[in-house]
C-alpha cells in the first residue's frame, strides 16, 4: 500500500547490468559488473536489476555475487514468464538482504504471436508465473512488455490478474520507444485510476529512447502517477538506449518547482559511475550528452564565456559540483571572445594590458581558425612565441614548401626586413633544411644552429607542434620558439625569432666588444 511519503519520493530501478549490457558490444566482465553494482550501491540506487540469470552461467554468478555483497540496494533479477528462469532468478538473488525477482511477458498483438498464445492463454501463463514468484520472493515486479502498443482492455485486465497474484510493482514499458510524453503521462494516469488494486502498488516506468524522448516520456509518466523510474547509466540499453539516470534524477532536482519529487540519489557521484561505465562497456560518451557529456559545462561562445565570467547563472541552470565534477570548462576556440582569452592568461599568471590583448587576440583566433579545439598548453605556446614581437627585425610574410618522395624539398620564403620584402627559394635535404636555407639566403648570417628541437604541445593530428632553435653567432647564443599547427611554419617562426634575438643582443653588446665576455643576464 503507497503512503503519502512515497507519493513525494520517486523510486530509481537501475538496470545498467541488464538491458544497458544488452546493447550490443556492450558486454561486461564478471568483475567489471561487480564494480559498477557497487558503485550504484554506494549512490543510492533503490534498485539494481544485475541480470538475467537464466541467459548463461557468467550471468548468474554474477547476479548472485553481487546479490551476496550488496549493503543498500534491493537486487533484481529479470525473469521470463516460465517457472525455470522464475527459479533460476530467486537461486540468484536470494542472498541479497533485500531481492526482487522482475518477471515479464510481451503482452500486444505482436508479441503474442510469439508464442502463439490466445488472450486467455496469456492471461493464466501471468496468473501461473507471478503466483509462482510470489511465493518464493515477497517482493515481485511484472511488466507487460511492448505495453504502449497493448490494447487497452486487455492491458488493464492482464496488469489486474498480477496484481492480485502477488506483484507489488507494476512496470509499463515502452518496450519500442514508441510514445509520446503527453501519452505515457495520460496511461499511467487512467491505469491506476482504472484498474482495481492499482492503490496498492506501485506503478513503474521503462522508456526506450528511439525517437529521442525516453527522459521525457519517464518524467510525464511520474507526473502521471509513476513512482519508479527504470534507467541506466549514461542511457545504455538497447538500440537508442534507455531512460538516462542522471537526466531524470537531475531534472527532478533542478526543476523541483513543478515536479515536486525526490531520489535517494547522491548527485555528486554521477560522473564518476559515468565515466566508469563508459569505459567498462566500451560507449564512449558523446560530447553534446546532458549532464555528463565532455561540453555539458563548457562555454566556448565569447557572449556565453563573457556572461559565466560575471555570473555562472546566466548560461548554468545547475553547478558543476552537484554532480561531481570540480568546475565549469571554458574551453577557447573561433567563437570565444577576448574576455574569456583574458582570463585563461590571468589563470597562467600572464598579465597583458588592452593593446597586447588585441596582438594576442588576432594571433589566437588565427589558431582557432585551424584548430578543433584550442588547448591550455596551446595558449602558453602562442604567448611564448609573441615575444619580442617589438623587435621583430626579420618578420615572415609567406611561405610555400614543396617535399615528398620525387625529389629534393624546395621552399619559397618570402620576408619583411626593416620594412623591405625580399623572397628566396632553396632546395635542401628535407622541408625544414629547405627553409632554413632559403631564409640564411635573404638575411645572410653566420649564426650556427646548436639545437632544433619539436614537440607536439596538445594532442591530435592537428596538434599545435612547439619549435625551439638555439643559434650561436660570435659567442652569442640565442634561443627561438614558435608554435603552429604545421611543423616547417614553427621552425621557421623560431629560427627568425632567434634572429631576431641576435640582432637585438648585437646592438646591447656594440662593435668590437666580445660577447663572450657579457653575461646572458646582460644581454636580456
Amino acid at each position: 500500500m503507497t503512503n503519502a511519503s512515497d507519493k513525494d519520493r520517486v523510486v530509481i530501478f537501475d538496470t545498467t547490468l541488464r538491458d544497458g549490457e544488452q546493447s550490443p558490444g556492450a558486454t561486461m566482465t564478471h568483475n567489471e559488473k561487480l564494480e559498477i553494482a557497487g558503485l550504484l550501491d554506494d549512490m543510492g540506487v533503490d534498485i539494481i536489476e544485475a541480470g538475467f540469470p537464466i541467459a548463461s552461467e557468467g550471468d548468474f554468478n554474477a547476479v548472485s555475487e553481487i546479490a551476496k555483497n550488496s549493503r543498500n540496494s534491493r537486487i533484481c533479477g529479470l525473469a521470463r514468464a516460465k517457472t525455470g528462469d522464475i527459479d533460476r532468478c530467486w537461486d540468484a538473488i536470494k542472498h541479497a538482504e533485500k531481492s526482487r525477482i522482475h518477471t515479464f511477458i510481451g503482452t500486444s498483438p505482436l508479441h503474442r504471436a510469439i508464442p502463439n498464445l490466445s488472450m486467455d492463454e496469456m492471461a493464466d501463463v501471468i496468473h501461473q508465473t507471478v503466483t509462482h514468484a510470489r511465493n518464493l520472493c515477497d517482493n515481485v515486479q511484472w511488466s507487460p512488455m511492448d505495453a504502449t502498443r497493448t490494447e487497452w482492455d486487455y492491458l488493464c485486465r492482464v496488469i489486474e490478474i498480477a496484481i492480485k497474484a502477488g506483484a507489488s510493482t507494476i512496470n509499463i514499458p515502452d518496450t519500442v520507444g514508441y510514445t509520446a510524453p503527453m501519452e505515457s503521462a495520460d496511461l499511467i494516469k487512467r491505469l491506476i485510476e482504472t484498474v482495481p488494486g492499482a492503490d496498492d502498488v506501485i506503478f513503474a516506468t521503462h522508456c526506450h529512447n528511439d525517437l529521442g524522448m525516453a527522459t521525457a516520456n519517464s518524467l510525464a509518466a511520474v507526473a502521471g502517477g509513476a513512482r519508479q523510474i527504470e534507467c541506466t547509466i549514461n542511457g545504455l540499453g538497447e538500440r537508442a538506449g534507455n531512460t538516462a539516470l542522471e537526466e531524470v534524477v537531475m531534472a527532478l532536482k533542478v526543476r523541483n518547482d513543478i515536479m515536486p519529487w525526490s531520489t535517494g540519489i547522491d548527485t555528486k557521484k554521477i560522473m564518476h559511475i559515468s565515466r566508469r561505465v563508459a569505459a567498462v562497456s566500451g560507449f564512449a560518451v558523446q560530447f553534446n550528452k546532458a549532464i555528463v557529456g565532455k561540453n555539458a559545462f563548457a562555454h566556448e561562445s565569447g557572449i556565453h564565456q563573457d556572461g559565466m565570467l560575471k555570473n555562472a547563472e546566466t548560461f548554468e541552470i545547475m553547478r558543476p559540483a552537484d554532480v561531481g565534477l570540480s568546475g565549469t570548462s571554458l574551453p577557447l576556440g573561433k567563437h570565444s571572445g577576448r574576455a574569456a582569452l583574458r582570463d585563461k592568461l590571468e589563470q597562467f599568471g600572464f598579465e597583458v594590458g588592452d593593446n597586447q590583448l588585441k596582438d594576442v587576440f588576432v594571433r589566437f583566433k588565427e589558431l582557432a581558425d585551424r584548430k578543433k579545439e584550442v588547448f591550455d598548453d596551446d595558449i602558453i605556446a602562442l604567448m611564448r612565441s609573441g615575444e619580442d614581437a617589438e623587435n621583430d627585425h626579420l618578420q615572415i610574410v609567406s611561405m610555400k614548401v614543396v617535399c615528398g618522395t620525387g625529389g629534393p624539398a624546395e621552399s619559397t620564403i618570402e620576408m619583411e626586413i626593416d620594412g623591405k620584402d625580399v623572397s628566396a627559394t632553396e632546395t635542401g635535404d628535407g622541408p625544414v633544411d629547405a627553409t632554413f636555407k632559403a631564409i640564411r639566403e635573404i638575411y645572410p648570417n653566420t649564426a650556427t644552429l646548436q639545437l632544433y628541437q619539436v614537440q607536439a604541445v596538445t594532442e591530435g593530428t592537428d596538434a599545435q607542434a612547439t619549435v625551439s632553435v638555439r643559434l650561436e653567432e660570435d659567442g652569442m647564443i640565442a634561443t627561438g620558439e614558435s608554435a603552429n599547427t604545421d611543423t616547417v611554419v614553427a621552425s621557421a617562426k623560431a629560427y627568425v625569432n632567434a634572429l631576431n634575438r641576435l640582432i637585438v643582443r648585437r646592438g646591447k653588446v656594440g662593435e668590437g666588444v666580445d660577447a663572450r665576455e657579457i653575461s646572458y643576464k646582460d644581454l636580456t
